[in-house]
């Protein structure tokens, strides 16, 4: 969830701020104190939710509401102000909620439960789908790899999570043969198919590479197995039992 925070007054974008992430709100939250930034930022960026003052120079929460809405007419519209004065306003909006200050945590939290749109989920710009058969998403689009043992070598070492292989264990893995010269040149073929084809969307630092050992960078994607690791509900929600299953190497564990 993408959230803006929108207010002239500093202690009050403080507070609210403080409250969603005592609430554990997951997402990413951008403050303002001058609408005519969070403007400029909401029509660059995805904005699921705002929170908006109402009483602020140069653009006031209701007309900066309206100037939101023509960006993107599924936001949120969530009013936080100090006068009830502003609440026919606020309806006339179509706005998900109207919070009189200072919110309390409970409002907040009754007001991001029943939020007038639905968020839509959106996949990470680079993410690694593990369960079911295994794919390299860039942007919500699976990823072309030049040769299939290239797109193997990148699931092997995302399945090992970080953890480095060396040529001769990879031989094994994923040619089940001898480790000799004509291997370890097919190897390096194969994983310079790899770094090329990440490079035209800008990934090749997931890969690294050091003397004779391979792995890859996990700060720098998301997978469903390492959200999985850490707990999150969705992530051992989509697992199914299966765990790239086009690959006789692979085991979920």
């Amino acid at each position: 969830m993408d959230i803006m925070l929108v207010d002239d007054e500093q202690y009050a974008l403080n507070s609210l701020q403080k409250n969603l992430k005592e609430l554990k709100i997951e997402g990413n939250i951008s403050i303002f104190d001058r609408s005519i930034y969070a403007l400029e930022f909401a029509k660059k960026n995805v904005v699921d939710v705002a929170f908006l003052d109402i009483s602020m120079p140069e653009i006031n929460g209701v007309e900066l509401a309206k100037e939101l809405k023509k960006t993107n007419p599924k936001i949120n519209i969530i009013f936080c102000t100090g006068y009830s004065e502003y609440m026919s306003q606020a309806i006339d909006m179509h706005a998900s909620g109207y919070l009189l200050k200072p919110a309390s945590k409970d409002d907040i939290k009754r007001a991001i439960e029943n939020l007038l749109h639905p968020i839509e989920s959106r996949m990470p710009h680079f993410y690694a789908r593990t369960f079911g058969t295994f794919d390299f998403y860039v942007d919500g689009v699976p990823l072309k790899f030049i040769r299939s043992k290239s797109k193997e070598l990148f699931a092997y070492l995302i399945s090992i999570r970080g953890a480095t292989a060396n040529r001769k264990d990879l031989t094994a893995i994923l040619f089940e043969d001898e480790y000799d010269k004509k291997t370890q040149n097919y190897l390096t073929k194969i994983y310079n198919d790899l770094k090329k084809t990440l490079k035209t969307v800008g990934a090749s630092d997931l890969l690294i590479k050091d003397f004779n050992t391979y792995s890859v960078d996990t700060k720098l994607f998301s997978c469903d197995l390492y959200d999985y690791d850490k707990g999150n509900s969705d992530a051992i929600n989509s697992y199914k039992g299966m765990f790239m299953s086009q690959y006789d190497w692979a085991e979920f564990d």
